[in-house]
C-alpha cells in the first residue's frame, strides 16, 4: 500500500488569520470551515488546513516547508508586510540560497532558490 498527502495541517491559534497569511504567499482561496478549521488550495499544491489548538507554539518545527522563489530577500520583504519574520540573513552557498523565515505564528519555513 502506498499513501498520497491529502493536506498539511499546522495547529494554531487562530486558523482564519493564519490560513488568510499563507493564501496571500502561495495563491489560492480561504475557507473557514469553522472557527476551529481553515484551509487554503494553493495552485499546483497539496491543502493546507489550519486546527486551532489551546497550547501554544513552544519548539522549533520537526518539519518545514521550502518555497522555491526567484529572490529570498524580496520574498521575504513582501512577506514581513504581511505579518512574517526574518530569523536570520540570507545564507548563500554552492547549492543556492534560502531565508529562514516565520509565519505570524512562529511557524518556520524558507525562502529558496536553487
Amino acid at each position: 500500500m502506498r499513501a498520497h498527502v491529502q493536506e498539511i495541517v499546522f495547529d494554531c491559534a487562530d486558523p482564519a488569520a493564519l490560513v488568510r497569511f499563507w493564501a496571500g504567499l502561495l495563491g489560492g482561496a480561504p475557507v473557514d470551515r469553522s472557527t476551529d478549521w481553515s484551509y487554503v488550495d494553493p495552485p499546483e499544491f497539496v491543502r493546507l488546513a489550519f486546527q486551532r489548538v489551546p497550547e501554544g507554539k513552544s519548539v522549533k518545527n520537526r518539519v518545514h516547508l521550502d518555497l522555491e522563489v526567484e529572490e529570498p530577500d524580496r520574498a521575504a520583504e513582501e512577506a514581513l508586510r504581511s505579518g512574517a519574520a526574518r530569523v536570520g540573513g540570507v545564507v548563500t552557498d554552492e547549492q543556492g540560497s534560502f531565508q529562514v523565515m516565520q509565519d505570524p505564528e512562529g511557524n518556520e519555513f524558507c525562502f529558496v532558490t536553487g
